[in-house]
């Protein structure tokens, strides 16, 4: 009765319209009164207790190092620099747009913030550069993804703090399927650059020095981050703290667009996000505690293993499960309820669990491009107000099958993404 009490009240409040951190906190706390398991205060307890933790304060420090990044004019140096090192090749803007998603992705962590920052400077010059509305929003929206999966990701924090897993080992095991559905990405634009006969620029040795030299400090930020986590240097939670201080004296001091006015707004927009993903967090802490107390997670492996006889089809089973969540539920939320569900399940059929949280990353983000959450669509779609069924259309159907590619990839040839970080011990 309690478990169906948990997962009616959490629906009915989704269902009503209320925020996602209070459905999870209201079904929980419904829960704790229909089956009066423990006292009502013990919500607030499990709340706090949820976000006391080390790794959760990477959280604030890499949105607020994004923050600090992005408004320093770091996006416009991303994007020159792109477009002198792959500027030139067939469809070379789409390919500029994935490239500096990717840049910027090792900085912000956001898919929302990519969008948003690299699209409002891309956008126009592909409409300009013949691409088209439709081609330029799409694009943008697909390789905004990239953010979430290239690390520093607060996704991998977020699933690492639920499952315990090592968020450098995360880390590094979302490198390489970043840049494999990058490249895949890059080869949609450059084959639309040929077929659409758009005019291609020649490439110059010249701007390329000059456009590294002026984005220099962008790009050893995440050379700092990784390099110290796997050098001993600093944890993962430093390494946030450290990129925050960098990009403080890159954005005041180096390249000095940041003034105090604007510092404190970056701080602010930052504080909000942050705020918004931690209260998600600690809310998912009272619905957990009724899903362990319940022992729905142990239920649901072995119900799991009654119907699966390999590894194989649980792996289908759960891309199947978490791409329909994923067209529906925000990451964050998502990961909280389901990891803690299929957990357990791990191990019976011997699925590394750094393997697995790169499986539910990469099922989440393609959540990001399909309707009716999409929300990079959402974002992308204000950048030349336009609706967002427009953005629905063949071009995103190509971006589409190279997720799933990659994701086919990833989940069946676990070495892809596991080989550095057994590399790195």
């Amino acid at each position: 009765m309690i478990t169906a009490v948990l997962f009616i009240a959490f629906a009915i409040i989704t269902v009503l319209g209320m925020p996602i951190a209070l459905a999870l906190v209201g079904g929980g706390m419904a829960a704790i009164v229909a089956g009066d398991v423990m006292p009502l205060y013990t919500t607030v307890q499990k709340m706090f207790s949820s976000i006391d933790s080390f790794t959760l304060a990477a959280i604030p420090f890499f949105m607020l190092a994004g923050s600090l990044m992005s408004s320093g004019g770091i996006s416009r140096r991303l994007i020159k620099f792109a477009n002198a090192a792959v500027g030139w090749m067939p469809g070379g803007l789409g390919v500029v747009t994935v490239f500096a998603c990717m840049l910027f992705g090792c900085l912000c962590g956001s898919p929302t913030a990519t969008v948003a920052a690299i699209g409002a400077v891309m956008v126009p010059a592909l409409v300009e550069g013949g691409y088209g509305d439709k081609f330029a929003l799409t694009c943008i929206a697909a390789a905004g993804m990239l953010g979430t999966i290239i690390p520093p990701s607060t996704v991998m924090i977020t699933y690492s703090s639920a499952t315990g897993v090592s968020v450098g080992a995360l880390f590094m095991a979302g490198i390489v399927p970043g840049i494999t559905l990058g490249l895949m990405m890059m080869v949609v634009c450059v084959i639309y650059g040929i077929k659409k006969k758009i005019p291609r620029t020649k490439f110059n040795l010249r701007e390329l020095g000059e456009a590294s030299y002026h984005a220099i400090g962008a790009i050893f930020m995440p050379i700092i981050i990784l390099g110290g986590i796997y050098t001993g240097i600093f944890t993962p939670t430093e390494s946030a703290a450290v990129a925050c201080f960098y990009g403080l004296i890159v954005g005041c001091f180096v390249y000095r667009e940041i003034n105090f006015k604007g510092l404190i707004e970056t701080v602010r927009g930052a504080a909000s996000s942050s705020g918004m993903i931690m209260f998600i967090v600690a809310c998912a802490g009272v619905f957990g505690l009724m899903m362990t107390r319940e022992q729905i997670p142990a239920h649901a492996a072995e119900f799991i293993m009654s119907i699966c006889s390999s590894k194989y089809t649980f792996l289908l089973l759960v891309n199947v499960l978490l791409l329909i969540v994923g067209c529906f539920m925000d990451t964050t939320p998502a990961i909280l309820i389901i990891a803690p569900i299929l957990f357990p399940a791990l191990s019976t059929y011997g699925i590394d669990p750094v393997h697995f949280g790169i499986i539910m990353l990469l099922n989440m983000c393609i959540g990001m491009i399909t309707p009716p959450l999409g929300i990079n669509l959402y974002v992308a779609s204000t950048l030349r107000k336009a609706k967002v069924a427009d953005l629905v259309n063949r071009h995103l159907a190509k971006f589409m099958i190279c997720c799933l590619l990659n994701l086919f990839l990833i989940t069946y040839i676990p070495q892809i993404c596991m080989w550095l970080p057994n590399l790195m011990g």
